[in-house]
């Protein structure tokens, strides 16, 4: 993501919150950020800082692959019988 445009950082925020599910006023309570902010960073009248683009899209990876890890895990208990 080096060399990231504003238009392009925007659409990718966009898109980032909507792959979630979450409306903004969701997103913003989940990554502590006030409404006001993302609302320009995604209407293109601020630049979101690309480190901050790379974490959020992180974090979310990161919490995806441990809610399927656990229901994983959870799953092969139950069919042990355990």
């Amino acid at each position: 993501m080096n060399g990231v445009t504003c238009m392009d950082s925007r659409d990718y925020l966009i898109e980032l919150r909507n792959s979630t599910g979450m409306s903004r006023k969701e997103f913003c309570a989940y990554f502590e950020i006030p409404y006001r902010t993302l609302q320009d960073w995604e209407l293109g009248n601020r630049k979101m800082p690309d480190y901050l683009l790379r974490l959020m899209a992180y974090k979310i990876e990161m919490e995806k692959l441990a809610d399927d890890s656990n229901s994983n895990g959870e799953k092969g208990k139950n069919d042990d019988g355990r």
